[in-house]
């Protein structure tokens, strides 16, 4: 059976060495940009936990739903139609859409009054979120050489862990700004209490930073050609190479459900057990994640473009490997550690690791498929993440706090279990996978 894309699949990514100019890395960076807002949209609700369980009476369980499944899973059902614009329409566009549906999705969290409310509302800001990504790594991946693929994502992904140290710092300090100045009657809203008042200030910007966007960002000329791939013709490119997906979107998923149950679940593990107050637990976890994990992603992005130059077609997954290898041990040691300080420090160590997979998984889809169906490719690789990954990494460790230890002061042994068991299986499925990997990826250069 002929292969969608292979008669131009070589020429599809033949690319000249040069170096990206300054538009390129000027898109770079202004979807980073865009990256941390979607992140502090998404994360400023780990920070607000305590008051959300309080004033809507739900479980760890319960707060996991909203945390994780409302908003993972339209995020991965609608990733896949956007992804499909994406790969033949105006992705500067697609992005400035997202960006509107979920800036305003975000501000009308803050109108809950149900669990059910917030839960859709959540289902809005994922909605949105959906058509950062898949566009920004199509355009990416048009705009510079494939040896330099990997700083160029490594920098974009940045963009993950600047907004979610921002929602810490931010959460923290505008949670006890909140608090301060009491719930507020707002024009028909009426009673606002701290924690909606602070999602409807997080919310806010989006759309001015989508203005600028469409205002001064270009979407670059695409490599290949302009042959567009049905949805018959994807699924049947996935299929023909289902060894090398498979391996690739399980692999990376259960390392990012390693990376959220710390991720998700370390302001609640500090306010249980040391008794810090929201601003503490922020300023603490926000310096780990702008520190740890921004370099981690570049170690991870830098790593992987030195493999490559050195001859590795699979550079990619051995980077992500790494970080699974890296990830297990500290994960284990964080929950059992004596003081705030030891447990901040193994805390770091590990979230430096956890965050090798998040630029690797996006080089390794952009050298696995050609140029016009890469969009839809990552768009299901976002849904199998958000399932597993995400969702995953929410509930099962409030699953694990309800129901295996049956008690919300041993969360931290939650974390490490799903941690662990998240890296373990992340590093098998991709080692598992590296030559079929491989075989893919060298079809195609």
């Amino acid at each position: 059976m002929s292969q969608p894309g292979a008669a131009t699949g070589a020429a599809a990514d033949t690319e000249t060495e040069t170096a990206p100019g300054a538009r390129a890395w000027y898109m770079v960076v202004v979807c980073m940009v865009l990256y941390v807002l979607s992140q502090l949209d998404r994360q400023i609700i780990t920070m607000l936990i305590q008051p959300i369980r309080a004033d809507l009476q739900i479980s760890d369980t319960q707060f996991s739903f909203i945390q994780g499944l409302a908003f993972a899973l339209f995020y991965g059902l609608m990733g896949i139609p956007i992804a499909r614009l994406a790969d033949s329409r105006s992705r500067p566009l697609i992005i400035v859409c997202g960006v509107a549906v979920w800036s305003i999705a975000t501000a009308a969290c803050g109108l809950a009054r149900n669990f059910w409310q917030l839960f859709a509302a959540r289902m809005a800001v994922g909605t949105g979120e959906a058509a950062l990504s898949p566009a920004t790594y199509s355009m990416i991946a048009d705009a510079f050489p494939r040896t330099k693929l990997g700083l160029a994502l490594g920098v974009y992904s940045l963009g993950a862990f600047i907004g979610s140290g921002l929602a810490l710092f931010i959460g923290g300090i505008v949670i006890e700004w909140s608090i301060a100045i009491g719930p507020q009657t707002l024009p028909l809203m009426g009673i606002v209490k701290p924690w909606q008042l602070t999602m409807m200030i997080v919310g806010a910007p989006g759309l001015l930073l989508a203005t600028v966007f469409l205002l001064t960002v270009r979407d670059p000329a695409r490599k290949g050609g302009v042959q567009d791939f049905s949805v018959a013709a994807v699924k049947a490119y996935v299929a023909t190479h289902r060894r090398a997906f498979l391996a690739h979107y399980l692999g990376f998923s259960f390392l990012a459900l390693a990376f959220f149950a710390l991720l998700f679940w370390a302001p609640a593990y500090l306010f249980r057990n040391y008794g810090l107050s929201p601003k503490e637990a922020g300023t603490y976890l926000g310096s780990i994640v702008l520190v740890a994990n921004s370099a981690g992603v570049l170690s991870s992005g830098m790593l992987s473009d030195y493999l490559t130059r050195h001859g590795h077609v699979d550079a990619a997954l051995r980077s992500a490997i790494v970080g699974g290898l890296g990830v297990m041990l500290p994960a284990a040691l964080f929950s059992s550690a004596s003081g705030l300080w030891h447990t901040l420090a193994l805390l770091a160590v590990a979230m430096y690791f956890a965050s090798f997979p998040l630029a690797t998984s996006a080089v390794a889809l952009q050298v696995m498929a050609p140029n016009r169906m890469r969009a839809q490719v990552t768009s299901l690789f976002y849904l199998a993440l958000n399932i597993i990954g995400i969702t995953g990494g929410a509930t099962s460790v409030a699953l694990c706090t309800d129901y295996l230890f049956r008690d919300e002061q041993l969360v931290g042994y939650s974390m490490s279990l799903v941690a662990i068991v998240g890296a373990l299986a992340g590093i098998l499925l991709l080692a598992g996978g590296l030559k079929y990997y491989r075989a893919t990826a060298q079809r195609l250069m």
